[in-house]
C-alpha cells in the first residue's frame, strides 16, 4: 500500500508542481520537463506495482448491476477524452466544458469506485480523481479566462466515434490480459 500512495503523492506532486512554485519550476528550464516526465511515469510505475501488490481489504461490496454503469461511463469517458484531441475544432462536449481530459480522468475515476469496493481501489481511484478536481481548481484560478472553441464537423464525430471503439477494445483486451474481466460475469 505504501507504494501506491508514494505513487499518488508523486503523480500529484510532479502535475501541480508548475502551479504550486511557478518560480521554482521555471528556474529548471527546458530539462525541467524531461524530469517532471521522469517523476510522471515513475509514480505510474509506482501506482501499478502498488496497486497490485496491496492486500485485498474489502471496505464495501458494489453491487452487480453497477458493472454495467461501469462500462457506459468507460465509454463516455474514452469519448469525453477523445473530443479534444482534434486540432482546432473540437467535438463535444470539448467545446462545452474547459478541461476535457480532466473531466475524462473524473468520469475514469468515479466508474471504477462505482465497482470497486477495496481500500486499495478506493485509494487510487479516489486519489486521482481528488488530483484531477485539484487540478480544475489550480487551473481555474490561474487562468480565469476561457473562450470555448469552435464545434467540430461530422467527419470529426466518426473518427471520434471509431477511435472510441477500439480504445474501448485495447483497454477491455488489457484488463482480460490482467486477469479483469470487465464485463459482467
Amino acid at each position: 500500500m505504501l507504494l501506491l500512495i508514494l505513487g499518488l503523492i508523486l503523480w500529484s506532486g510532479a502535475h501541480y508542481y508548475r502551479r504550486l512554485a511557478p518560480d521554482s519550476r521555471a528556474a529548471l528550464g527546458k530539462p525541467g520537463k524531461g524530469i517532471i516526465a521522469v517523476a510522471i511515469v515513475l509514480s505510474l510505475v509506482l501506482m501499478i506495482i502498488g496497486y497490485r501488490a496491496a492486500a485485498f481489504v474489502p471496505i464495501w461490496q458494489p453491487p452487480g448491476f453497477l458493472v454495467h454503469l461501469n462500462n457506459l461511463l468507460m465509454i463516455i469517458a474514452f469519448w469525453i477524452y477523445g473530443s479534444s484531441a482534434a486540432k482546432g475544432a473540437k467535438a463535444w462536449p470539448a467545446y462545452k466544458t474547459r478541461h476535457p481530459q480532466l473531466l475524462a480522468v473524473k468520469t475514469w475515476a468515479i466508474a471504477h469506485l462505482l465497482v470497486n469496493g477495496d481500500l486499495a481501489s478506493i485509494l487510487l481511484f479516489g486519489g486521482l480523481l481528488a488530483w484531477a478536481v485539484g487540478s480544475v481548481i489550480l487551473i481555474n484560478r490561474a487562468e480565469p479566462d476561457w473562450v470555448p472553441p469552435a464545434h467540430a464537423g461530422r467527419p470529426t464525430y466518426i473518427r471520434l466515434a471509431v477511435i472510441t471503439l477500439v480504445m474501448v477494445a485495447i483497454v477491455t483486451a488489457i484488463h482480460t490480459w490482467l486477469g479483469v474481466w470487465p464485463f459482467p460475469s
